[in-house]
């Protein structure tokens, strides 16, 4: 089964499977201004979209990590919701939405969502919500709560994709990876930081990407949320780095995305 991935620029992510077509924390506000995230951090959004949203074309559901931070979801992101048919998330993030085809899921809970295509046939596709901390031990009430996603066709034995979400490593994501067998693996990196929370990070490094790759063994693995914004102390290029000096067995799994260009990850 093909995975092909479009990265529209930081966390968002245009993922095609089976015919279905996700995006993921979708953000599309111009670059330039800057973002307050609470408790006293904040983080300016440097570039652009790499594709506006109305050149995606169809989307079928949106799958959004969390929606208290611009950086996964903007102003114009947040617009854009209403378009979609579903938008699958954390509990907290239906809630405070209030969209009809909102969907809140708690760790290891699956929807199951459904499209009818133009021959008047129907298709499902299962997305389980993954375990995901955006963050050190005990900041989730002051974070939030953030989610990770893992897609699957009916019937098919493996996830084709598991997108873990903006989170650090931690017990839950090591279990995810025990537990999932995965054609592609998505990670959230850009080890976040900000000056007033000091040498606490908020999501994982490339060091850690390539630990996680290790523990899962996906059939190819890409890495997001590396680029945009200023608060990502560890850009796309240092992560490349990273996974080039990682063991063969692990690095030659990496596909790398150019941003606003389609690529056949598996």
């Amino acid at each position: 089964m093909t995975v092909r991935l479009t990265h529209v620029g930081g966390p968002t992510l245009l993922v095609e499977v089976d015919g279905w077509r996700l995006l993921t924390d979708p953000t599309f506000d111009a670059p330039g201004r800057r973002y307050g995230f609470g408790w006293g951090t904040a983080a300016n959004k440097t570039t652009a979209p790499a594709v506006a949203a109305d050149a995606l074309g169809r989307v079928d559901a949106v799958l959004l990590s969390h929606h208290g931070h611009a950086d996964n979801l903007d102003d114009a992101g947040r617009a854009y919701l209403p378009s979609v048919p579903a938008v699958v998330t954390t509990p907290a993030a239906a809630r405070a939405l209030a969209l009809p085809g909102a969907r809140g899921l708690t760790a290891w809970e699956t929807t199951t969502l459904v499209r009818t295509d133009e021959a008047g046939v129907e298709h499902r596709l299962e997305v389980t919500a993954t375990p995901s901390r955006h963050g050190p031990p005990g900041t989730v009430p002051i974070v939030g709560a953030s989610t990770g996603f893992a897609v699957r066709v009916p019937g098919e034995p493996r996830h084709a994709v598991w997108v873990t979400g903006d989170s650090v490593l931690y017990g839950g994501l090591r279990e995810a990876a025990e537990r999932l067998e995965v054609d592609v693996l998505v990670l959230h990196l850009g080890a976040v930081r900000f000056g007033i929370t000091g040498p606490m990070r908020f999501t994982m490094n490339a060091s850690e990407g390539v630990e996680l790759v290790g523990r899962t063994r996906p059939r190819a693995a890409a890495f997001v949320h590396t680029e945009g914004w200023s608060h990502f102390t560890q850009g796309p290029d240092e992560a490349a780095r990273v996974v080039a000096a990682a063991p063969a067995d692990v690095r030659d799994l990496f596909r790398p995305l150019t941003l606003g260009e389609p690529v056949d990850v598996a």
